[in-house]
């Protein structure tokens, strides 16, 4: 059974950083290219940043380029978004999925599938 499952969420303060982790069972992450999501309160899901299985490619929406860092390490079947400089309007839960087969690899959150749980994530003063 694939599950993947998001941690590192928290309140944090406009300025501040976290580091999310999405652990995976069930698959190995090497063969996957993997995406990170988000949805805030009333809006739709959407699309943060994708990283290839390889680690060569890597894209991220315009609103947290230079801000974020999506990784994987692919030994601890794990991947990660280093957040930076947050501000209030990243406040959203935040999900990691992989994408699915035969889809280009894109942040369109349609491409991917075996979504995890979501952490939470409240940037406030």
């Amino acid at each position: 059974q694939v599950q993947l499952v998001e941690s590192g969420g928290g309140l944090v303060q406009p300025g501040g950083s976290l580091r999310l982790s999405c652990a995976a069972s069930g698959l190995a992450l090497r063969y996957y290219d993997m995406g990170w999501f988000r949805q805030a309160p009333g809006k739709e899901r959407e699309g943060v940043s994708y990283i290839s299985n390889d680690n060569t490619t890597t894209h991220y929406m315009e609103s947290v380029k230079g801000r974020f860092t999506i990784s994987r390490d692919n030994a601890k079947n794990t991947i990660y978004l280093q957040m930076n400089s947050l501000k209030p309007e990243d406040t959203a839960i935040y999900f990691c999925a992989r994408r699915r087969a035969g889809y280009p690899l894109s942040l369109r959150p349609i491409s991917y599938e075996d979504w995890g749980q979501g952490t939470q994530v409240t940037v406030s003063s």
